[in-house]
């Protein structure tokens, strides 16, 4: 959704997890996306065309821009290897834009260019190296959900039989990457907001999805942000006030699903204001713990949300694990290394 992500400012670190380390990025850009691909693999996204790439965990960034792109802010990255990512812009017509590189970042190709003033784009998920989805804000009385079977030499406008109808106003916040997420190479899911905070749910690779009530926090500028699976059935959901999302203590906001998503469980939020941006499963495991992110810091649950620690006081728009090790982005360049 088109909201402007006004900042909060840097508190001292305050509790760890296992490990804890702040990382030089390089940049002082606003960072809102990491996708942990695999071993050792790390790839981050933000504003001012910002693409890095580690491949020692972090230890060091290295920039991979994209030309012509010095503008756009890429807040979502979702990459499968070392050498394959794609990167979305979110923005009003043009500005939502679809990249893809196939040799670490050195190239990069402009796979969809939004072409609709109305549209607006805001999170894509990759299920395997060849299909993906992307999600815009509702436009002309349309669900808009993006599809390729190909790895993004084309991608197509899935059908109003196969979309759920949308509701007025409805979209997903573009904050941190994490309001399209997928499991495997069947499972997808869409985390939208404002009216409501309807789930889209997807178990046949993206091609039909359903559309399934939750309890988080809704209103025209309130409802999910972000959505992590562990399993085709387990996953965990944040929510906020983005209207107000410095301040924001809504006490439906973060919530857990054992059905797929088709019901939900509330859990407690974090102890810090501020709306939940990013939302991250440790390991793929039932006793994983849970790391959210926001403007009110970083926090770890271990007890699936029936209490939480506060990691880092700062602001942090999006969190990524994979296998005990996790990044927390946000502004000015920002990214925190967590150990389990």
């Amino acid at each position: 959704m088109r909201f402007v992500l006004a900042l909060s400012l840097a508190l001292p670190t305050l509790l760890p997890a296992q490990q804890v380390d702040t990382l030089s990025s390089g940049t002082t850009a606003l960072l809102q996306a990491v996708s942990l691909p695999a071993p050792g693999v790390a790839w981050v996204s933000g504003h001012r065309g910002t693409v890095l790439r580690s491949l020692d965990d972090g230890a060091t960034w290295t920039a991979r821009p994209v030309p012509g792109a010095e503008r756009l802010q890429f807040r979502d990255i979702v990459a499968i290897d070392a050498d394959t990512a794609w990167i979305l812009s979110a923005g009003n017509g043009r500005d939502s834009r679809i990249y893809r590189t196939t040799d670490g970042g050195a190239r990069w190709t402009l796979q969809f260019e939004n072409a609709d003033s109305a549209a607006f784009y805001d999170c894509l998920a990759v299920l395997d190296a060849r299909t993906a989805v992307a999600f815009s804000d509702a436009a002309h009385g349309r669900t808009l959900i993006l599809r390729t079977d190909d790895g993004g030499t084309s991608w197509r406008h899935l059908g109003a039989d196969a979309v759920p109808a949308p509701l007025e106003g409805e979209g997903a916040f573009a904050a941190s990457g994490g309001c399209v997420s997928s499991f495997g190479p069947e499972h997808a899911w869409v985390a939208t907001g404002g009216p409501q905070a309807r789930l889209f749910r997807s178990t046949d690779a993206g091609r039909h999805w359903t559309s399934h009530e939750t309890p988080f926090v809704r209103g025209s500028s309130a409802g999910m942000t972000a959505v992590a699976f562990r399993s085709p059935l387990h996953g965990v959901a944040v929510a906020g006030r983005i209207d107000a999302m410095n301040a924001d203590t809504a006490s439906a906001a973060v919530g857990f699903t054992n059905d797929g998503g088709v019901g939900w469980t509330l859990g407690v939020r974090p102890p810090r204001p501020g709306a939940l941006f990013g939302v991250a499963w440790a390991r793929d495991a039932a006793d994983a713990p849970i790391i959210a992110v926001g403007p009110g810091g970083v926090f770890v649950s271990e007890d699936a949300a029936r209490s939480w620690r506060v990691v880092d006081a700062a602001a942090f728009w999006s969190v990524g694990a994979r296998e005990g090790l996790a990044f927390a982005v946000g502004p000015n360049g920002r990214i925190l290394r967590l150990r389990f």
